[in-house]
């Protein structure tokens, strides 16, 4: 027989089993992006597992296991009966049922209903408010991760301007925030709270939920990318909807960030950003990505010896899918280019997807920052993702693994130039194409290319473009220093 009860374990949230017999061999808790093993206790007539809900990844502190369902699993015990109902822990909500842990963020769940939601936001935005702080929101990625030119933002400003007050918006505590910033749970009274009251956002993407700019409020619009495929207003086939959706979010900007002047043009047109205020400085995110300390740094966090070569695999996502694309075999990619390899999904596949597994292989979808995956590697294996034009500042070698072309560039997204044209890199359709360029493909041949290539969409891209954005950002009154 087994019991359970989730409880506070002096501050960490854990589950804890109990039972009579002989001890199991292991109790352990298996999500699509993390797993945690149970402290076991009892040899005798009765044994104590418990099991905590936070973990710790990449080197860094312990956090709350990300939101969504974990399998209990305890060899040779049913567990099945087992029911437990949603409880309050330490930076989370909890709940079992037939064998399976939901971990939820920590939002009172009066804030969850339909009817709590349209009141919260009644008041947060039509309701009379409290006077702006000096103080900045950041979100990245919805949320999903603090990272992205946001997170570069962040970090020259409290190097600077440590008086001002960081907001980080964040779906649930599982999301790691700099130093000294203040998580605020997304769709919470604090994240509506700080959203309100800071003048100003920082952010890479849409704004969520219903926004209404304060007067004295600002919006900086950093975006996530130099776009080769057509986006927004560019997309295949006309949707008033969508192109009414677009103009409305283009209006909440006050100000976009482009990498590049090919960028800012692409940009400034696709989300029809007309006659207001594009700075071309470059991309914060991609100050650090030479950095040969970062990347010793990032190979220590990942357990992967200084003279391992490393390859990284990142493509984009696709608008008709929900998980990453399986173009690559990474244990067999390992394999063949005796490598390490690490598999880096877009933000997008974070939730929905599992992460990948193999002799040799590390999924770094939740790795929080990119720029450091980027300086850790010695190759770029992509498709059609921007983290191109990101990675050609390290000057290392960049391989293009399409199978797709055809049906993304004719009928998913389309691009803005031909690839094929461009391409810093060898241009392959299978893995197999793909192993043979990286043991036969000298790089040296692709060197004229790569320099055009760079000098086109990161002119601006000299390790100080951070700097150069908060300055503009102190200067023109959009935060004070203290």
């Amino acid at each position: 027989m087994t019991d359970a009860r989730l409880f506070d374990d002096a501050g960490t949230p854990a589950l804890e089993l109990s039972g009579t017999g002989a001890r199991p061999a292991s109790v352990d808790l298996v999500g699509a992006r993390a797993r945690v093993s149970a402290r076991l206790h009892g040899r005798g007539r009765t044994w104590r597992a418990v099991v905590p809900l936070q973990a710790a990844r990449w080197g860094g502190a312990p956090l709350p296991l990300p939101s969504g369902e974990y399998r209990l699993e305890v060899p040779d015990a049913d567990i099945s009966g087992l029911t437990l109902a949603e409880t309050a822990l330490p930076g989370l909500r909890a709940a079992l049922s037939h064998g399976v842990v939901s971990i939820a963020a920590p939002i009172d769940p009066v804030y969850v209903t339909g009817e709590g939601r349209a009141a919260i936001e009644r008041r947060y935005v039509g309701g009379k408010r409290e006077p702006l702080e000096n103080a900045v929101f950041f979100e990245s990625f919805y949320g999903r991760t603090a990272g992205c030119n946001p997170l570069a933002i962040d970090r020259e400003l409290a190097r600077i301007a440590p008086a001002v007050t960081r907001y980080w918006s964040v779906v649930d505590l599982s999301v790691e925030v700099p130093e000294g910033a203040i998580a605020v749970v997304e769709g919470s009274p604090e994240w509506w709270r700080a959203r309100g009251v800071s003048r100003l956002l920082v952010v890479n993407d849409w704004l969520r939920r219903r926004f209404v700019r304060r007067r004295g409020q600002r919006v900086l619009q950093t975006w996530h990318g130099t776009p080769l495929k057509r986006l927004a207003l560019h997309r295949p086939g006309f949707d008033p909807r969508r192109a009414l959706a677009v103009v409305r979010e283009s209006r909440r900007w006050d100000v976009l960030l482009a990498q590049s002047p090919y960028a800012a043009r692409v940009l400034s047109k696709a989300y029809a950003f007309v006659r207001r205020p594009i700075w071309v400085e470059g991309y914060p995110r991609d100050d650090s990505v030479s950095s040969s300390a970062l990347g010793r740094e990032t190979r220590r966090r990942l357990g992967i010896g200084d003279g391992e070569r490393v390859l990284l695999y990142a493509p984009t996502w696709r608008d008709d899918r929900e998980r990453m694309v399986d173009f690559v075999d990474a244990a067999a990619l390992a394999r063949s280019a005796d490598a390490v390899v690490l598999v880096r999904g877009h933000t997008r596949t974070l939730l929905p997807g599992t992460d990948a597994a193999g002799p040799r292989v590390i999924d770094v979808t939740g790795f929080p920052d990119t720029s450091a995956l980027l300086a850790a590697a010695d190759a770029l294996v992509t498709d059609y993702s921007s983290v191109m034009f990101d990675f050609a500042i390290t000057g290392k070698p960049m391989y293009f693994l399409v199978p797709d072309l055809e049906h993304y560039r004719g009928e998913l997204r389309g691009f803005y130039f031909d690839l094929l044209d461009l391409a810093p890199g060898p241009v392959v359709r299978s893995q197999a194409d793909l192993e043979r360029a990286l043991a036969e493909v000298d790089p040296a041949i692709f060197a004229e290319r790569y320099s055009r290539f760079r000098s086109l969409f990161a002119p601006r891209d000299d390790g100080r473009a951070a700097e150069r954005v908060v300055a503009r950002l102190l200067d023109q009154g959009f935060v004070s220093r203290g």
